[in-house]
């Protein structure tokens, strides 16, 4: 069958076609959503048996340890991630902040849990900045640290070489992923294939390895530990990180194709070179050093190192990506200020690129690099932020299936229990690491959440304050004259965050000009707490009489809010709004903090500092530049 007859033949079949859809977004799957996941056998074995873990190195403790590597996969990613919480989709969204929302929703009759949810939600996603920090940096060192490996003498280089390599990553956000992603997936797919092949070698040189796949040797691994479980515990977790990022990308690529790339390849890959590497150190205990490898003959090793780089650069991207839509949902949902946001793809509006994100990244693991110098030293600070996460994830995953599904008591509980004991349990694993690195990722997080909290807060001070000392709206426009205002054959459009009062720059248009416009529009962006407000419900309109009107848009926070276009719907309900004869009159308030008021002075100052900095109003809702009128105001909180 020639090209051309395929192609026909798919369209004539949608069954044909929805599998070739499927296919494909399986591969972006495989590339995007598990190469951080992918990347971890670099360095967990061999974790696992460092000195302060305290575990033997025989036959009998490798067994033990694969199987509970094993069986942390299949009770933590697949039972977990992958069946449950993939089913808590925000209108086909995931995610720490669309799981957020979700939870949110579910208690919105109980103001006090739903604060509490929110800052737990908020806490949960500063957690993912940790993470997209010490991913690219552990992810590249241990792949480059298998220089050592090919010869000892390259130790000296590897600090310097990761350096470059993720210096050249950052520079090239710039440029988008729309070029570059259509090579992930091959890529990936190649390096877990070659993950399960060498595995299979090394198992078939050592088959006593299988006995890990009974779950009993797990339990009596852990159980025979002692207190010398939680050191064993923070070391095993490593293979979990980049599970997070399952629900994370499933927007992009939906529930089933990540379901079919984890049980198709990906589970297979990884439970197959953990029992490789556990199998070479039956054989092999000096392999230690580094198992992974070590796996390769001497004539692979280079070949293997490149492969691991570029496997590592993509597991980077993954979560630099990740950053980029996290920050982007944060400011619509009010948490951060608004940022410089590019869009790097003309026909996929989730593809950005931020300026002042990209550059905090790098600074963040140049630092982590420079600091730590190894994916051992790294390994400590690693676990915790993305045990938290997970932890999180659990108990606003309750609210979702108890009050948002409404499933019995008993097994929300259930559930919620089993999950939060092994949640618990890795935590506790990490936690004794704090001093040796656990704290960098919490002390990130804990900054971030300071700053979003902050702004979130004094946004709510602000809006307070103009409707304290702001006019209402609706009494002002009644006790207008027609006949005693001149009126230009135009329309002014007044964005507001507060439609009850008198936009500041109505008030100086009307005391400086002595003029009002024929149509007076004010207007409201609202971005509720969904990915995606369909189009039937963008836009709201009200007629408030003598020529103005009250127009409320509504946008998800994974949308772009472009308000002139948004804008053309508004002749459907009998408002016309003539892009070429419309200005855009915006109010610019300069906070001035105050003693005294609602929050800390120091918190103040920064909410003052951040206001000052944030971005422009016209490139983020996307106003015509030559049509803004821009007004300023003093607003003491």
């Amino acid at each position: 069958m020639t090209t051309e007859a395929a192609l026909n033949e798919a369209t004539r079949s949608p069954d044909l076609a929805r599998r070739q859809g499927t296919a494909l977004l399986t591969l972006g799957a495989i590339g995007v959503v598990y190469g951080d996941i992918g990347t971890s056998p670099l360095y967990t074995v061999k974790e696992v048996f460092a000195p302060a873990t305290g575990v033997p190195l025989d036959a009998h403790h490798l067994i033990g340890a694969v199987s509970v590597i094993f069986w942390a996969l299949m009770l933590v990613v697949t039972l977990k991630y992958v069946i449950l919480i993939l089913r808590a989709d925000n209108h086909g969204e995931g995610g720490g902040l669309a799981l957020t929302a979700l939870a949110a929703q579910a208690v919105r009759t109980r103001p006090a849990l739903r604060t509490a949810l929110l800052l737990l939600g908020v806490f949960g996603a500063t957690l993912f900045y940790g993470d997209s920090v010490i991913t690219p940096a552990i992810s590249v060192l241990g792949a480059v640290e298998g220089l050592q490996v090919l010869a000892p003498s390259l130790q000296p280089f590897v600090v310097p070489i990761t350096v470059v390599i993720v210096t050249g990553l950052f520079l090239v956000q710039r440029l988008g992923t729309a070029v570059v992603g259509r090579y992930f997936g091959p890529i990936i797919v190649l390096w877990f294939v070659t993950l399960g092949a060498t595995g299979v070698m090394h198992i078939a040189e050592q088959p006593a390895i299988l006995a890990a796949l009974n779950p009993l040797h797990a339990w009596e691994f852990l159980s025979e530990r002692g207190w010398k479980l939680f050191a064993a515990v923070g070391a095993i977790v490593l293979a979990l990180t980049g599970a997070e990022a399952l629900y994370a990308d499933m927007g992009h690529f939906g529930r089933r194709p990540i379901q079919l790339a984890w049980a198709g390849l990906v589970l297979p890959a990884l439970a197959l070179n953990y029992m490789g590497q556990g199998a070479l150190l039956i054989g092999d205990p000096s392999a230690i050093e580094n198992p992974f490898f070590r796996m390769f003959p001497e004539a692979w090793l280079l070949p293997a190192v490149m492969l691991a780089t570029l496997a590592a650069i993509i597991a980077s991207q993954a979560v630099i990506s990740g950053a980029y839509s996290m920050t982007k949902q944060a400011v619509q949902l009010g948490f951060l200020p608004r940022m410089s946001v590019l869009y790097t793809s003309a026909r996929e509006s989730g593809q950005i690129y931020m300026p002042a994100v990209n550059w905090a990244l790098l600074a963040g693991v140049l630092a982590a690099v420079l600091y730590f110098g190894s994916s051992s030293a790294l390994a400590g600070a690693y676990g915790i932020a993305v045990t938290l996460t997970m932890m999180i994830t659990t108990v606003l995953t309750y609210f979702v299936i108890r009050k948002g599904w409404h499933l019995p008591g008993s097994v929300a509980v259930g559930a919620t229990a089993f999950f939060l004991a092994i949640d618990a349990l890795l935590v506790a694993g990490c936690a004794i690491k704090f001093l040796d690195g656990g704290w960098f990722p919490l002390a990130l997080a804990l900054l971030l959440f300071g700053t979003m909290s902050t702004w979130s807060r004094g946004r709510e001070l602000l809006m307070n304050t103009i409707r304290r000392n702001g006019l209402a709206l609706q009494p002002f426009i009644d006790s207008l004259d027609p006949r005693a205002i001149h009126r230009a054959e135009r329309t002014a459009v007044y964005p507001v965050a507060d439609p009850s009062t008198v936009p500041q720059a109505l008030l100086h248009n009307l005391k400086h000009n002595q003029v009002l416009h024929e149509r007076n529009v004010i207007l409201t962006v609202v971005f509720r707490e969904v990915p995606w407000v369909a189009m039937s419900e963008r836009l709201e309109v009200a007629s408030l009489g003598h020529g103005f009107w009250r127009v409320t848009l509504h946008f998800g926070f994974m949308q772009t809010p472009d308000v002139p276009r948004a804008l053309t719907l508004a002749e459907s309900h009998g408002l016309r709004i003539p892009a070429f004869e419309t200005s855009f009159f915006l109010s610019r308030e300069t906070v001035v903090p105050t003693p005294g008021g609602g929050m800390a002075n120091w918190r103040e100052r920064l909410f003052s500092a951040m206001s000052r900095n944030a971005g422009g109003v016209v490139e983020f809702f996307r106003l015509p530049g030559n049509a803004v009128v821009e007004l300023g105001s003093r607003v003491e909180i």
